[in-house]
């Protein structure tokens, strides 16, 4: 059984809130950039404590991804937030050239991530961002899966040198992970050790994949559950370590399967020990408007999701 449990939900954009409150008292060198969307991304209390750190440009993304570049030049560490669809697809040329290609020291902070954004529907559900990110050179990129790897995700990432993209969400989603946890990029973390099958996930799949693990325990079935907070920089070994010893793996993900977690996990394999592999993401495809339950049910993004790709993948083995 899991040794994890809901320590009361939570949404992952208040784990930013917080990381960042606390980076406003601690670090006098990170400053918050807005597009309009300040109580979205759950930043009133860093404006209200450093009124003079904040930037507000307004429905501009791509101007105030330019003029994040521009902080960094005088030492500042700009974190510019606003939506995922608009962080990454509405801004991605500023992003490469003024950002990526310049090396710029830019923590791109990307809330209402993926299907459980809900209601505002397929326009804003954006499912590519993790491809789009991944794909820049240089660029760091990390989904954490609960309100306190949010937090502690946020906290590490002002001390890392270069472009990061963090990812996260609206919704209130189980909050298990430790309060005081030393968030290393780049280092996957073993949630629940098994024989028979690896699930690697990330974001909001993490608890999903746990509740799988413990339903596939009551069938004998020993499920071993890492999760990938940071998908690039990827954890290759603790990949490898894990499907050498189970012979199979499932990936589990919030996005788009063409360009996740799941086709980085599938290079890694296919490069060092091909093994059957089971994606559980959505399949090539938009979303639409509905609550977060309705479309991780009807997108195939959920525990039962995951324990069907598992006994699926068993039989390939």
């Amino acid at each position: 059984m899991t040794k994890y449990t809901d320590q009361g939900k939570n949404d992952t954009r208040s784990g930013y809130g917080a990381g960042m409150t606390e980076l406003g008292r601690t670090n006098p060198n990170v400053v918050a950039l807005c597009a309009d969307l300040v109580g979205s991304l759950k930043i009133e209390t860093f404006i209200e404590e450093n009124p003079e750190r904040f930037f507000q440009t307004g429905i501009a993304e791509a101007n105030m991804m330019g003029i994040a570049a521009g902080l960094t030049i005088g030492g500042k560490i700009p974190f510019a937030s606003t939506f995922a669809n608009f962080a990454t697809g509405r801004v991605y040329d500023q992003i490469r050239q003024s950002i990526a290609y310049s090396d710029k020291n830019v923590k791109i902070c990307a809330s209402h991530a993926g299907l459980t954004l809900g209601e505002d529907g397929a326009t804003h559900q954006i499912l590519e961002d993790i491809g789009l990110m991944k794909m820049l050179p240089g660029m760091t990129v990390i989904n954490p899966c609960d309100y306190n790897q949010t937090k502690a995700a946020t906290i590490a990432i002002a001390q890392h040198h270069g472009p990061v993209y963090l990812r996260f969400g609206r919704p209130k989603v189980a909050n298990f992970t430790p309060v005081d946890q030393k968030f290393e990029i780049g280092k996957a973390l073993m949630l629940n050790e098994g024989t028979d099958v690896t699930i690697i996930a990330t974001g909001h799949l993490v608890w999903q994949a746990l509740l799988a693990a413990e339903s596939l325990e009551n069938q004998g079935i020993s499920a071993e559950v890492i999760n990938i907070h940071t998908i690039k920089p990827l954890d290759d070994k603790a990949i490898l370590d894990s499907v050498k010893k189970t012979g199979c793996v499932v990936t589990a993900e919030e996005h788009n399967y063409l360009g996740g977690l799941g086709e980085s996990v599938a290079r890694v394999l296919a490069t060092h020990h091909p093994a059957p592999q089971e994606f559980v993401a959505t399949q090539d495809t938009f979303g639409e408007s509905g609550t977060p339950e309705q479309l991780m049910e009807k997108y195939g993004l959920n525990n039962k999701a995951i324990e069907a790709a598992v006994l699926k993948v068993l039989k390939r083995k």
